[in-house]
C-alpha cells in the first residue's frame, strides 16, 4: 500500500506583496499600524510559509501565514478519515473558532485575506517549548510541561464537550483505517525507502497483524478532541502564557494521542521520572474536571501503545519529508523516536513478536 501524501508538495511560493500587506495593516485590522519590516520565519514541514510583520506602534509585530494555495485548504497535509463533510472553510480558522471557546491559549486572527491566501495572526514570539527547555533546570522544565499538560486537559475536556458539529474536527477521527495508514507510512518510508527494499513477506505479515491489533486497541477508546501535533515545537512560551499553534489537522481520537506526542516528543527527550510525574499530573487534571480514569495502570499501558504508533509514524514521516519534500532536517530525530519504540516494545511481553520481526530492518530496535 502506498501512502502518498494527500496534499503534494507545492512549488516554492513567491513572497507576499509588501504593498498589499501594508495596505491591509493600515485599513483592515482591528488596529491601525505602519509596516516597518517583513521577515521570513523558519518553516516547518508544511507547505505554508510564515513571516513576521514588524509594526510601528502596538502591537509591535504580527505573524503572517501564507497558504500554498488560496484554495489549498480543501486538502489536508495529513491523511484524514471519517464522515464525508464538505469543506467550505479553511480548517485553521474553523478549528481556531472552536478552540477560542474552550479557554486554551490560541492566537487571535486579526484578518484573513482570502483572495491572497494571507492570515494576519497574533504573534506569540519565537520561543518554543523545546527551546525554553533546552537549557532549563529541572524545576523550570517540569513547570513548563505541567503548564502544557494543563492546557491539554482543557483542550480535551472543553474541546470535546459539548460536541460542536460545525467544527471539522468532529467529522474526522483516528479510526482503524487512519491508524493503519500511518503504520503503512512507516513501512513504506521508515523501512522500504530507508533501506531501499521492503520487508520479507513473512515479516511483513507478522508486523501488519501486530499493527492491526494496536490500531484496533486505540480506535476502540473513547474519542476526545485531538490536536494531532501537540509537541514542543507547536507550543510557544510567551511570557507567562503557553500558546498553541498548528492545530488545523485536529480530529477525534484517544485521550493518550496528544499526551504521547508531548511526552514522547521527537525534539526533546524527557527522563522517565519526569514522564511518570507528568502522566500523573494529566490524570489528576482530568479527575479535577470530572473525567478521571479509575484504572491508572490501564491508561499508562494505552499511553505506551499510543507512543509506539505515534513514534513509528513520525520515523516514517521524517524520511518522507526528506525524500519527497527534500527537507532532511528531521532525519536526525529518527533515532530518538525509535529509541522510545524500542523501550516500549521491551516493556510488554505481548509485543515481543512485533519487535522480533521489526528489528532486522530497524537498527535502532536491535540489541546493543
Amino acid at each position: 500500500m502506498t501512502t502518498t501524501n494527500p496534499a503534494a508538495p507545492a512549488a516554492p511560493l513567491a513572497p507576499p506583496d509588501l504593498a498589499r500587506i501594508a495596505k491591509t495593516v493600515a485599513t483592515k485590522l482591528p488596529f491601525r499600524g505602519d509596516v516597518t519590516g517583513l521577515t521570513p520565519l523558519a518553516g516547518d514541514a508544511s507547505n505554508r510559509r510564515y513571516f513576521r510583520v514588524a509594526l510601528k506602534g502596538k502591537p509591535s509585530a504580527l505573524i503572517l501565514m501564507q497558504l500554498a494555495d488560496p484554495e489549498g485548504f480543501k486538502k489536508s497535509e495529513e491523511a484524514v478519515s471519517g464522515a464525508s463533510v464538505q469543506i467550505a472553510e479553511l480548517p485553521f480558522t474553523n478549528v481556531l473558532a472552536h478552540l477560542q471557546r474552550t479557554g486554551v491559549t490560541v492566537p487571535q486572527l486579526h484578518y484573513y485575506d482570502r483572495e491572497a491566501g494571507l492570515l494576519y495572526l497574533e504573534d506569540f514570539g519565537d520561543l518554543t517549548l523545546a527551546e525554553a527547555c533546552r537549557d532549563a533546570d529541572r524545576a523550570r522544565l517540569v513547570s513548563l510541561y505541567r503548564q502544557a499538560i494543563d492546557q491539554l486537559v482543557l483542550l480535551q475536556v472543553k474541546g470535546t464537550q459539548p460536541p460542536a458539529p460545525g467544527c471539522i474536527a468532529f467529522h474526522r477521527r483516528f479510526d482503524v483505517s487512519l491508524l493503519m495508514w500511518e503504520f503503512d507510512h512507516f513501512l513504506e518510508y521508515g523501512i522500504a525507502a530507508r533501506l531501499g527494499q521492503p520487508m520479507k513477506p513473512a515479516d511483513d505479515a507478522a508486523v501488519r497483524a501486530a499493527f492491526q491489533r494496536i490500531a484496533e486497541l486505540l480506535a476502540g477508546q473513547p474519542q476526545v478532541f485531538v490536536h494531532r501535533d501537540y509537541h514542543s515545537r507547536n507550543l510557544m512560551v510567551d511570557g507567562a502564557r503557553l500558546g498553541i499553534i498548528d492545530f488545523q489537522d485536529a480530529l477525534m481520537g484517544p485521550a493518550t494521542y496528544d499526551l504521547a506526542s508531548l511526552l514522547k516528543d521527537a525534539y526533546i527527550e524527557l527522563d522517565d521520572a519526569v514522564v511518570d510525574g507528568l502522566v500523573d499530573h494529566f490524570l489528576d487534571g482530568l479527575a479535577a474536571q470530572g473525567q478521571g480514569w479509575a484504572d491508572r495502570a490501564a491508561l499508562r499501558r494505552l499511553f505506551d501503545f499510543t507512543s509506539i504508533q505515534r513514534n513509528l509514524k513520525a520515523a516514517g514521516r521524517f524520511v518522507y519529508i526528506d525524500r519527497v519534500k527534500h527537507n532532511p532536517k528531521f532525519l536526525a530525530d529518527i533515532p530518538r523516536v525509535l529509541g522510545y519504540v524500542k523501550r516500549n516494545l521491551s516493556k510488554y511481553p505481548e509485543l515481543a513478536t512485533l519487535r522480533q520481526h521489526l528489528a532486522p530492518y530497524v537498527a535502532e530496535l536491535q540489541e546493543a
